[in-house]
């Protein structure tokens, strides 16, 4: 997982780059007709039901934007929201909360839907040990903004990236030239370089699992599209050996089922990239 400081760094480059496309060399319309001494305040109106995300993401916007800007929050991320609710207030600069709405309700929006999503998973789940996780199916440029909200939600984050752990799925067991040749042969990589990277492998039936078994020093396998009796056996099988995780097209209808069958961990990239992002407003009062 990648370090506190470095998704800092991700979300200080989303807010930076956001800002640019969407500003460029002026709020022209704001400039226009709003005097730069005028002040104002908005609220943040929520408009539909789930699980509101990005709050805390706001205030780093606005204080981007413009320092001098105030937040008041009533609701905070991971809180239950219906129509009605506010979530904060925002006061400073006119020009200044005009230039930081469309950022603000954009990422809010998804990142409230995919909270939501996250959290019908997280309760699904109740009760059974096994934890949801996400992907790396994020939109380009925002996968920070998506696994804050996955973590919101109550789910928790898969990698990051290709760099903070060794994944090696089908096709790397194909190009390698088969299982033991790709663990072997990664374990020396992570050795030569001096990396210290946890190894999940992709096993596509049980014969694969007994192959990664037999290579040792895994730290979890991947239980791709297994039905639920495969996945009960391929649990058994591995036992205690090392972790498990259940992936390939499960929704809300099969995790239960899935996990039921014991597995430590479900994968799910529709937690990313299957929303309805959430309807908000950002209303002068």
């Amino acid at each position: 997982m990648i370090s506190k400081e470095q998704f800092e760094i991700e979300i200080d480059g989303i807010i930076a780059n956001a800002i640019r496309e969407d500003v460029g060399d002026g709020d022209h319309s704001s400039l226009a007709c709003i005097p730069v001494t005028a002040r104002g305040k908005a609220k943040l109106l929520v408009k539909d039901e789930g699980i509101i995300a990005g709050v805390e993401f706001a205030k780093q916007v606005f204080q981007y934007v413009d320092p001098d800007m105030m937040v008041e929050t009533f609701i905070a991320d991971g809180s239950a929201v219906k129509h009605g609710d506010i979530a904060f207030y925002v006061e400073g600069a006119s020009q200044s909360i005009l230039k930081a709405e469309r950022l603000v309700l954009n990422a809010m929006q998804r990142m409230s839907a995919i909270a939501t999503k996250t959290k019908t998973f997280v309760d699904l789940l109740e009760g059974t040990g096994t934890k949801i996780l996400d992907t790396r199916k994020t939109t380009p440029g925002i996968r920070a903004l998506e696994k804050w909200a996955v973590k919101i939600g109550g789910g928790e984050n898969h990698r990051f990236a290709l760099y903070d752990m060794i994944m090696l799925k089908d096709n790397h067991i194909d190009f390698a030239g088969g299982i033991a040749k790709a663990i072997n042969l990664t374990k020396q990589y992570l050795t030569d370089t001096s990396r210290d990277l946890k190894i999940i492998v992709e096993a596509r039936n049980l014969d694969e699992i007994q192959e990664i078994l037999g290579c040792g020093g895994v730290y979890r396998i991947l239980i791709d599209n297994f039905n639920y009796e495969d996945t009960r056996k391929a649990v058994k099988l591995i036992g205690d050996q090392c972790l498990t995780e259940s992936s390939g097209g499960i929704n809300e209808h099969t995790v239960r089922h899935y996990a039921e069958c014991g597995v430590d961990y479900i994968s799910s990239g529709a937690l990313t990239h299957s929303v309805c992002n959430m309807d908000l407003s950002l209303k002068a009062v």
